[in-house]
């Protein structure tokens, strides 16, 4: 399906986009890592791919033309419709052209029913008014480096090294009973996706995930409503994107940060 992108001052085009869907055992993965990678050198797309049997995560950039025809093409490999988060630069923020099987493409290290997160999904424009409760806790379920760079009014910070953490962070901390509404979000949304069913199976009632995360957040609640403060940390040279999805001035804080954290 081809991609009419605008033409912008800049010149890359970064974008991220995930998908939980199965992709088939060992010996499918082994050649969709063939393709992928053949599909990003074809057309000039740098960045990282993370492949596993429970779906893909990705985070690349390109001149836009090209990140047009790589989606088109990435579709077909992918067997799926992608709807990427995107944000420009005048420099490139990778180097590789990189496709990594991993067990898992966000890694938790706990088995998830992924269907539990059915019906927990808050579009941006909605977000304001969920975590504007205050009867809502609101959990930052990203690492404590990007909880320092920004984060949501009254968010809490799990104070976490790694994603696999926060489960042990919750059940030390957080309480059913007396945390009845939690609303979490995560960058790009990907961690929410396993940890708002990780919630919901052990009990909590009423549990929200921020759709898309914090940059589609960004993309598209007006800067002057946003309730959004700081800047975005994110995985590549960029380090930080401010609340116009522009690179911002924050500082690396993660001394040098784990790959798979996307």
């Amino acid at each position: 399906m081809p991609y009419n992108i605008p033409q912008m001052v800049n010149r890359f085009q970064i974008i991220s986009f995930y998908e939980f869907k199965p992709l088939g055992p060992a010996d499918r993965l082994a050649t969709l890592k063939i393709d992928l990678t053949s599909a990003l050198l074809e057309h000039h797309v740098f960045g990282t791919i993370l492949i596993a049997e429970e779906g893909f995560n990705a985070s690349l950039c390109g001149a836009p033309e090209s990140i047009g025809t790589f989606l088109a093409a990435a579709e077909t490999l992918l067997d799926t419709r992608i709807m990427p988060k995107s944000s420009f630069s005048d420099k490139s923020p990778f180097r590789k052209h990189e496709v990594r099987i991993k067990p898992e493409i966000v890694t938790l290290k706990r088995a998830v029913d992924l269907s539990l997160g059915h019906g927990t999904h808050i579009d941006p424009k909605d977000w304001n008014q969920i975590i504007s409760d205050p009867e809502v806790l609101v959990l930052d379920t990203r690492n404590d480096y990007e909880f320092r760079s920004g984060t949501f009014e009254n968010a809490v910070n799990p104070n976490t090294v790694k994603f696999s953490d926060l489960p042990r962070f919750v059940e030390e901390n957080l309480d059913p009973a007396k945390h009845k509404k939690v609303a979490m979000f995560c960058t790009g949304g990907i961690r929410c996706e396993k940890f708002a069913p990780f919630m919901k199976a052990r009990g909590f009632a009423d549990v929200f995930q921020l759709r898309g995360g914090i940059l589609k957040y960004l993309e598209e609640v007006p800067v002057d409503e946003q309730m959004w403060r700081g800047e975005c940390f994110v995985f590549d040279e960029r380090v930080t994107l401010n609340d116009k999805l522009e690179p911002g001035s924050g500082v690396d804080l993660s001394q040098r940060h784990v790959e798979d954290q996307k």
